[in-house]
This record gives structure tokens, C-alpha cells and sequence, in this order.
């Protein structure tokens, strides 16, 4: 730091600020110590600044899994708002395992992030209290529970596929069908399914509801075909297929094309997340939009807040959701 300071012609106790703070200096100031750090190659001991600051400046982010481009979208959001901040985000996923999650909580937390964000509200007892107990701003996202561990920016999956049940109903469709990834750990994928289960008994009382699922796998489009075959050869009289994802949709209307079945005359398709291919087939799918990055920015205005000492007054944010109609129904 004394290379820095004397390359850049200023203390090392303003090359500590700048380092710390770069608001806490002029730009002018700040350009010079910049360039010095840069030519000097000095990179910072953050393990002993974390020592003497008690901050690590770094949030902890936790999703099911990196391939979901949804996901990814929603991590944007966070580090658009935290890295200007001054902010690192470490990531991890759970591929949704409760016991992996649960490993990964006690990992980053052991490396003492100054904030953690979740997707998802349902976590092993051991996870809740080890979150509970560092005393660190938690975020949980994606979902919606009346108990969150502490912040919560998320939607209701649940009525978000309620209101596809009864945008089909209202639509004349009688023999809707989900077909979705429901594996044991994703509890998002079951809240859809639960909205599914209850819209339709609602909706037909009495009436058994169409349900075919798969609880292993990679979410992929050809596993949407694979649902398509299954839905057909269990329940041939089926007007409508409630997808629990857009992925799984896509892959069906494609192969509906391929088949010769007519979508919406014969068949009708939704989706869930509205992925950029939505848009593009043909018939554009009709899904569920999620506000997925302003979910990380909202998160990240939140940990930002709770991790400057400051009160938050909206500990929990509902973003909503939008049903989009479009030509596959």
C-alpha cells in the first residue's frame, strides 16, 4: 500500500480510504490511485481489512441451479446494484438438494459474507437456525411464505398458476393436463402444482385432476417432449397442457409441429417464466412473466440497506406476476 500511496502522490491512509470507500475521495484523486494500483500490481489483503473493518463486503447468493438462464437473469439484477457498492458476490447451487443447500449455508457462512441472498423461502431446520444465528441480512426470493427467515422479495407461485387455469377455463378448455419437473428439493415446481391441483378442483369439482410429472432429470427441452408423449398415452382427451416451465413448453410445441397437431385448435400450451424463446415460436407461447431481475435489484436494495446500519421498513416486497396471452391458447 506504501507503493501505492507514494506512486500515486497521496498517504496510504488515503489510498486505505479509497480502497475502502472510493466515494470517500475526489475522482481526481481516485483516478491517480487507481492507475497506481494498476502499475504497482498491488492487490489488497481483504482477510486482514475483513479483520480490522468486520465486513467483508462480499453477499453470499444461493440458487438451484447455474443452467437456468431465469437465474441468472435474477444474479444480474443483484450484482447490477451491489458492484457499484463496491460489493462481490460468491455464488453457489443446491441442485435443488435440501442437504447441499444446508452444506453450502454453513460454507459461505463460515467465510462471514456481510449478507446472504436464497432463492427460494423452505430450508432444513439446521440451515434456518445456522442463517438465523450469524445475525447477517438474509433475502429469500422466488416464492412467498408469511414466515420468512428474515427479508423476502418474491411472488406466489401458487396463484401465478392459478390464473393460467383460469385464462384456459375462461377460454372454453375442459381437460387441461400439468406436466412439469417436480423433483423433491424444488418446492417452487410444487407450489405450481398445488395451484394447478386446487384451480381445477375449483373449476370442476369432483372431477380427478390430470397430473404427469418428472422427479429426475435435467430440465431440457426434449424431457418437455418426453412429458408431451406421456400426456397423450395417459390422457389422450387432454385440450390443455399447463406446463410448469417454459423450457418443457417449447419442447412441446416444437414436437407438435414435427406431429401435426394444431396449436391452440387441437392443443393448447402454456408456459411458466417467460424465457426469451417464448416470443418466438410458433404459436408464441402464452406464460407467466417474472419480474426475475428486478428481483435481484430489489434483494440487493435490501441487503444494501440492512448491511449500512439502516432500518427497512417493507422487510417483505412482492413483485407479482403477468400472465401473457399469446397465440398457443
Amino acid at each position: 500500500m506504501a507503493d501505492v500511496a507514494r506512486a500515486a502522490g497521496v498517504s496510504t491512509q488515503t489510498v486505505s480510504r479509497a480502497l475502502r470507500d472510493p466515494r470517500s475521495v475526489g475522482p481526481d484523486t481516485l483516478d491517480r490511485i487507481e492507475t497506481a494500483v494498476r502499475e504497482t500490481h498491488y492487490v489488497q489483503n481483504f482477510a486482514a481489512s475483513h479483520l480490522a473493518s468486520n465486513r467483508s463486503m462480499t453477499v453470499a447468493a444461493i440458487i438451484p441451479t447455474i443452467s437456468a438462464s431465469i437465474f441468472a437473469d435474477t444474479i444480474q439484477g443483484l450484482t447490477d446494484v451491489l458492484l457499484p457498492e463496491g460489493y462481490q458476490v460468491f455464488l453457489g447451487h443446491t441442485d435443488y438438494t435440501p442437504a447441499r443447500e444446508e452444506a453450502l449455508v454453513r460454507s459461505l457462512a463460515g467465510r462471514r459474507p456481510d449478507g446472504f441472498f436464497i432463492i427460494g423461502t423452505r430450508h432444513t431446520q439446521e440451515a434456518t437456525e445456522i442463517l438465523k444465528r450469524t445475525g447477517m441480512p438474509v433475502v429469500e426470493s422466488w416464492s412467498w411464505t408469511s414466515r420468512p427467515v428474515d427479508l423476502l422479495v418474491g411472488f406466489s407461485n401458487h396463484a401465478a398458476i392459478m390464473s393460467v387455469v383460469d385464462h384456459l377455463v375462461a377460454g372454453g378448455y375442459r381437460r387441461l393436463t400439468f406436466a412439469g419437473m417436480v423433483r423433491p428439493g424444488d418446492h417452487r415446481a410444487k407450489d405450481r402444482l398445488k395451484g394447478f391441483i386446487d384451480a381445477h378442483a375449483r373449476h370442476f369439482p369432483g372431477q380427478a385432476t390430470r397430473v404427469v410429472t418428472a422427479a429426475s432429470g435435467a430440465m431440457e427441452m426434449e424431457r418437455g417432449v418426453e412429458l408431451l408423449h406421456r400426456v397423450r398415452e395417459t390422457h389422450p382427451e387432454t385440450d390443455a397442457i399447463v406446463f410448469a416451465s417454459d423450457v418443457l413448453a417449447a419442447g412441446a410445441v416444437l414436437k407438435c409441429g414435427a406431429l401435426g397437431i394444431r396449436v391452440p385448435d387441437d392443443l393448447a400450451i402454456t408456459g411458466f417464466g417467460d424465457y426469451d424463446i417464448a416470443a418466438h415460436l410458433t404459436p408464441a407461447l402464452t406464460t407467466v412473466a417474472i419480474a426475475s431481475r428486478r428481483i435481484g435489484m430489489e434483494a440487493a436494495r435490501l441487503l444494501l440497506q440492512r448491511m449500512h446500519g439502516q432500518a427497512v421498513e417493507a422487510k417483505m416486497v412482492d413483485v407479482g406476476f403477468e400472465l401473457l396471452v399469446r397465440g398457443s391458447t
